[in-house]
C-alpha cells in the first residue's frame, strides 16, 4: 500500500548532522528538520552562536537539538564530531554540509579583487567548503549505511554552475572570490562521485541556491533582481522545501542530483 505525502515527508525518529548550524541558512534548515520531526546536531566553529541557535530552536521543540562546536579546518576534529554526533543521537540518517567560506567571509586575501586573492585564503576555503564534505561522509559512511533512509545533502551554489557576473558588484564593497566558485563546483562533482560510490544504501544530492538577501548594497540588489526571472533575491525559507524533499522519503529515488533554487537565475 502506498504511503501518503504526510508519511513520506515525516522525519520522526530520524537524526541529522548539520554543519554551518550557527548561520542564517543553517537556522532555516534546522527549523525545517525539527519541524519535520528530526533530531539535529548543529556543528559550527562559533560555540556561543550555536548555543543561541539551540535556544531558538528548542523554544517549541525541546530536547530535539544539540550544539557541537568544531573547527572544520581540522580533519581530526571533524572526524571526532561525526563520531560524537552518532553517539549522542544514537544513529545518523541525514548529513547536511552547509558550512562555507562565502563572499562576505572576513579573511585576508579572500573577498578582494582577483589579483589580490591569496593562496592561504583559497586553501582555507577549499578545506571548509569541499574537503570537509569528503571527510564527514567518509567518517559517517557506516552509520549512514545502517540507516535505511540515509540522505546526504551538500549546499552548493549557482556559482558552482555558472560564472559570476562581475557587473553586479561594480561600485560596491562586495566581491566574488575565485575559491568560492571553484569549491562549489567541486562540491557538485563530489555529489556525483559519492552518489554512485555509496549507492544503493546512501543517497547524495546537492542544493544550489541563488543569492540570498543579506542587506546587500541597494545597487547590487537592484541589479541582481533585474537579472532574476522571479524578480527578487532568495530568502532562507526558500530553501526549506528543497531540504525536506531531499532529506525525506519523498526523494527516495533521487540521487546524484543538483536541485537549483535560484529564482530562474541560471535559466537565461
Amino acid at each position: 500500500m502506498s504511503r501518503s505525502i504526510a508519511e513520506l515527508l515525516d522525519l520522526s525518529g530520524r537524526t541529522a548532522v548539520l554543519t554551518g548550524g550557527a548561520g542564517h541558512v543553517g537556522l532555516a534548515i534546522g527549523e525545517a528538520l525539527i519541524e519535520s520531526g528530526a533530531r539535529v546536531a548543529l556543528v559550527d566553529l562559533d560555540g556561543r552562536a550555536l548555543e543561541e541557535r539551540v535556544a531558538v530552536l528548542s523554544q517549541h521543540q525541546p530536547k530535539r537539538v544539540v550544539a557541537m562546536p568544531c573547527d572544520l579546518r581540522d580533519e581530526g576534529a571533524t572526524r571526532r564530531v561525526v563520531r560524537d554526533a552518532v553517539e549522542q543521537l544514537g544513529r545518523l540518517d541525514i548529513l547536511i554540509h552547509c558550512a562555507a567560506y562565502v563572499g562576505s567571509t572576513s579573511v585576508d586575501g579572500w573577498a578582494v579583487p582577483f589579483d589580490q586573492q591569496q593562496v592561504e585564503a583559497w586553501d582555507a576555503a577549499m578545506r571548509v567548503n569541499l574537503t570537509t564534505a569528503f571527510v564527514m561522509v567518509q567518517e559517517a559512511r557506516s552509520a549512514l549505511e545502517a540507516s535505511g533512509h540515509s540522505s546526504v545533502i551538500f549546499i552548493a551554489s549557482i556559482y558552482g554552475i555558472v560564472g559570476p557576473d562581475h557587473r553586479l558588484y561594480e561600485g560596491t564593497p562586495m566581491a566574488n572570490p575565485a575559491g568560492y566558485a571553484a569549491s562549489k563546483g567541486g562540491l557538485l562533482q563530489l555529489t556525483r562521485y559519492l552518489a554512485t560510490t555509496l549507492a544503493p544504501r546512501v543517497r547524495v544530492n546537492a542544493i544550489s541556491p541563488g543569492g540570498v538577501w543579506r542587506q546587500q548594497p541597494e545597487a547590487f540588489r537592484q541589479r541582481y533582481e533585474m537579472r532574476t526571472p522571479l524578480g527578487r533575491m532568495a530568502t532562507e525559507d526558500d530553501l526549506k522545501g528543497a531540504v525536506i524533499y531531499l532529506a525525506s522519503d519523498l526523494s527516495s529515488y533521487v540521487t546524484g542530483h543538483n536541485l537549483v533554487v535560484d529564482g530562474g537565475w541560471t535559466a537565461w
